[in-house]
C-alpha cells in the first residue's frame, strides 16, 4: 500500500502532498521535515529506496522536483518507482513537458491526475489513454461551467 505521495522541489517546498494514510497535521509536518532533510541532500548516485519509520520510501529526481512514495515494507519498491514513472510520464503528457510552475499553477490538476491512478493507496489505473482521456472530460467539464458563469455582453 502506498501510505503517501510528496513532490518536493530542490529548495525544500512541498508541491504536492497526497496521503492515503491517516496522520496528524503535526506528524505530516514532522514527517515532511524528515523526509525532506534525507531526500534533498541525498547524492543522486545512491540507492533510490530508504527505511523510515515502518515504511520505505522510494524517491526520484526529475528535473527540479523529488517524487517521495512512502510504501510498507512487503510491497515492492521497483514498482512503486515505476508508478511514480508512470505518474511523471502522465504529468510530461498532459502539461507538454511539465516543469514545477505547471504542479504550481495547476496543482489541481495534478491532483486529478493523481486521483485517476491511485485510489485508496493502491494503483487501480494503468492506462495512460483512460486517464489523459477522463481528464480531459473534466477540463471540457471545468470550461463549460466557467462559459456558463461568465454572462455574455450583448452588443
Amino acid at each position: 500500500m502506498i501510505h503517501f505521495i510528496l513532490l518536493i522541489s530542490r529548495h525544500g517546498k512541498i508541491r504536492l502532498s497526497k496521503y492515503f494514510s491517516t496522520f496528524s497535521n503535526s506528524e505530516r509536518e514532522k514527517m515532511q521535515k524528515e523526509i525532506k532533510s534525507m531526500v534533498i541532500g541525498r547524492n543522486s548516485k545512491l540507492c533510490n529506496f530508504l527505511e523510515f519509520r515502518d515504511m520505505i520510501l522510494v524517491a526520484k529526481r526529475y528535473a527540479s522536483l523529488y517524487f517521495v512514495t512512502a510504501i510498507d515494507k512487503e510491497e515492492n519498491e521497483l514498482l512503486t518507482l515505476d508508478v511514480v514513472h508512470f505518474f511523471v510520464e502522465l504529468l510530461d503528457k498532459y502539461f507538454k513537458n511539465v516543469c514545477e510552475l505547471d504542479i504550481i499553477f495547476n496543482f489541481h490538476k495534478a491532483y486529478y491526475i493523481l486521483d485517476e491512478m491511485v485510489v485508496a493507496g493502491y494503483m487501480l489505473e494503468t492506462s495512460k489513454k483512460q486517464i489523459i482521456r477522463l481528464i480531459s472530460n473534466q477540463d471540457e467539464i471545468m470550461e463549460e461551467a466557467r462559459e456558463e458563469a461568465v454572462p455574455r455582453k450583448n452588443n
